[in-house]
């Protein structure tokens, strides 16, 4: 590969990142974070599932020659609207429970939950991972003359979306930091929307998926 694929590899990764489906759900994980280092840290986790998914995918149909249908791809989609309907269940359980109960870890009055676990954003990155393998993998089989040069892509791809999806995470974080705002009903609203919005887009995709 010269440098011109490179480039364009790593940056059509990035923009990959921003898929909606992508958007909501690390937008709906960092609403948990009041700094920014944390939701960093939340999208580099989605990002590291969502290339070991797509590698691991890549490696068992190129070096494999493992056949996968697309139906079977299609019910992996609809695994990730069940995912993105239960994490804005559970963000807007989050917020009602606090008002009852002391959790194990430390709860702030604004909601936002520090145990310091990014597992959740990476096994997320995993399940969008399988979702988005397919057409991805039918591409680098179609294009690339080597087994080699096709994992290359895959890597590069996963590379640039490591680095799209940090970006985002800590965008969609700053206005649930509480050095930049304060108002606390503000911070439940934002919650709200992107909670309805997760659930609303993972209910489409359930639907467009297995009926």
């Amino acid at each position: 590969m010269n440098n011109i694929p490179i480039i364009l590899t790593l940056y059509v990764g990035f923009i990959h990142a921003f898929e909606t489906d992508h958007i909501l759900a690390v937008s709906n994980i960092v609403t948990n974070r009041d700094k920014s280092i944390k939701a960093l840290k939340d999208g580099l986790s989605w990002g590291l599932g969502h290339t070991s998914t797509i590698l691991i995918m890549g490696t068992l149909v190129l070096l494999m020659k493992f056949n996968i249908s697309d139906s079977v791809f299609s019910y992996f989609e609809a695994v990730v609207g069940v995912v993105l309907v239960s994490l804005g269940i559970h963000r807007i359980i989050q917020w009602y429970k606090r008002k009852y109960s002391m959790a194990a870890t430390h709860t702030h009055e604004d909601g936002s939950v520090n145990n310091g676990s990014h597992l959740p954003a990476f096994l997320i990155g995993l399940f969008h991972g399988l979702a988005g393998s397919g057409a991805l993998i039918l591409l680098v089989m179609s294009d690339s003359t080597t087994v080699g040069n096709g994992l290359l892509y895959l890597l590069l791809f996963g590379l640039g979306s490591v680095t799209g999806m940090t970006f985002a995470a800590g965008t969609f974080s700053l206005p649930f930091n509480k050095k930049i705002i304060a108002n606390v009903k503000l911070q439940i609203i934002l919650v709200f929307i992107s909670s309805t919005l997760c659930i609303t887009y993972g209910t489409k995709v359930i639907i467009e998926n297995i009926f």
